[in-house]
């Protein structure tokens, strides 16, 4: 069964981390829808906004997925947790898939190199947050720290 660290003392900083990364990508969304407004929807065209190359439905996808992760970052329970492994997996899936159909026609999203990697590493910090952000009752936290402390009970 896997083991999620309860109460991090770091949690604040991972919701932190994950706000900021949802804020990027809300921002690099809406801007370009902006730029990419009245073109196909999967356009293949060289509209590039914050250093990505990107197309309408990438934006829109974008705007949606920075939204949902302010959500969870802003959420002092466990949906917060969830939501950023789910994101983290989504990423890297995503990151490693348009790798994969980059120089095709399957490039549906427009995806470049760059933004290949921006979404390996925001997949990788956020499937990071969401293993260190879980919250838990205080006694579960404080049986996690005599467990670091003392992992055999009576081997002293």
């Amino acid at each position: 069964m896997a083991h999620f660290p309860v109460n991090h003392p770091a949690r604040p900083l991972y919701r932190l981390l994950a706000g900021l990364i949802g804020l990027y990508i809300l921002i690099f969304g809406v801007w370009g829808v902006a730029e990419t407004w009245g073109e196909g929807l999967f356009d293949r065209g060289s509209h590039w906004v914050l250093g990505l190359r990107t197309n309408l439905a990438f934006s829109l996808a974008s705007v949606g997925f920075g939204i949902v992760l302010l959500i969870g970052a802003s959420r002092r329970s466990n949906l917060g947790h969830y939501m950023n492994l789910t994101a983290g997996a989504v990423f890297l899936v995503t990151g490693i898939l348009m790798m994969a159909v980059l120089q095709t026609s399957a490039n549906f999203l427009n995806f470049s190199m760059s933004t290949v990697i921006v979404s390996l590493l925001f997949g990788l910090v956020l499937l990071a947050t969401g293993l260190y952000d879980k919250v838990g009752p205080t006694e579960h936290a404080e049986a996690e720290s005599r467990h670091r402390r003392d992992p055999v009970p009576g081997s002293r």
